[in-house]
């Protein structure tokens, strides 16, 4: 699910954000972790906030991803969860970036409209800002709530310039938190329309959506927060404070990851940066026991 944003403000409009130009020249460049976005949470937030706490960081931490060679340029979109901003997507942006790709990291109102036209607005906003740059292919990186952004405009919209899509603890059937709370005053309040769509019920948005066509790998923690104990006792099997394991999947997606992470950083661990750069560019994630993934010459 997606998290109130602990910056303390929701952007009023969609705007682009990290909009690089492509590298043409060979480098290598160390995974960028940013870990100063990790405080500051409200009492609010803490009660009713779709926040998981920081884990800890990955020993891959100083793994490497080799830049993409020079090839025809390749676009990576990537979309916050509920309640966030572009900020939270940044470490990943400056990875991928950092990698060889265009990245347009976007900022969308996720707390003031449904689903439905957050999708066209954020979703569309991205392509557009892609197919400026010339991109031969479009990719899509998504924090819980915007993968199911993704999925509603692609189920929705052709994309004859798509990719391949990562979404970090999506929930793509739903979570069982909205259920619990979705009738209360405050978490309606704070979380708008978008957050009573995200239920475990047949009706539930994401439940409709059914099976995915396109090339779709997911990542999901199993960790929750110790604030987040109460939530994740009331969701059944492993999760994330928010989303479970078995929720996070969805029919069709080509390959899937658990790693012991919680819901709200899972985008800034190294080893999730390491297998959504992997996925982007081979089509599956790494084994834990495998050498460092290397691009094809």
């Amino acid at each position: 699910m997606g998290e109130f944003s602990f910056l303390g403000h929701c952007t009023a409009g969609i705007r682009n954000s990290h909009q690089s130009v492509h590298p043409r020249h060979g480098f290598t460049t160390a995974l960028k972790i940013s870990w100063h976005l990790r405080g500051g949470l409200g009492p609010v937030f803490l009660i009713l906030a779709f926040i998981s706490g920081p884990s800890a960081k990955n020993p891959q931490v100083g793994q490497r991803l080799q830049p993409l060679p020079a090839t025809p340029i390749e676009c990576v979109v990537l979309l916050h969860g509920l309640g966030r901003t572009r900020w939270s997507m940044k470490p990943m942006a400056d990875a991928l970036r950092a990698a060889g790709y265009v990245t347009v990291n976007i900022d969308y109102p996720s707390r003031k409209q449904p689903i439905e036209i957050l999708a066209n607005s954020a979703v569309g906003e991205g392509i557009e800002s892609c197919r400026q740059a010339d991109a031969a292919a479009i990719h899509f990186v998504t924090h819980s709530m915007g993968g199911i952004l993704v999925r509603y405009f692609l189920a929705k919209h052709r994309l004859d310039r798509l990719g391949r899509v990562v979404m970090l603890s999506p929930p793509n059937q739903g979570s069982e938190v909205t259920d619990m709370l979705k009738n209360e005053p405050l978490y309606a309040w704070i979380n708008g329309p978008a957050g009573q769509q995200l239920g475990t019920d047949p009706d539930s948005l994401p439940l409709r959506l059914g099976r995915v066509n396109f090339a779709l790998g997911v990542i999901t923690g199993n960790r929750a927060a110790f604030y987040d104990t109460w939530l994740a006792d009331a969701i059944p099997g492993p999760n994330d404070g928010k989303v479970s394991v078995a929720r996070a999947q969805v029919a069709g997606m080509a390959d899937f990851l658990v790693v012991p992470s919680t819901h709200t950083f899972i985008m800034e661990e190294p080893q999730v940066i390491l297998q959504t750069f992997n996925f982007l560019r081979y089509g599956h994630f790494q084994p834990d026991n495998a050498p460092a993934a290397k691009p094809r010459r």
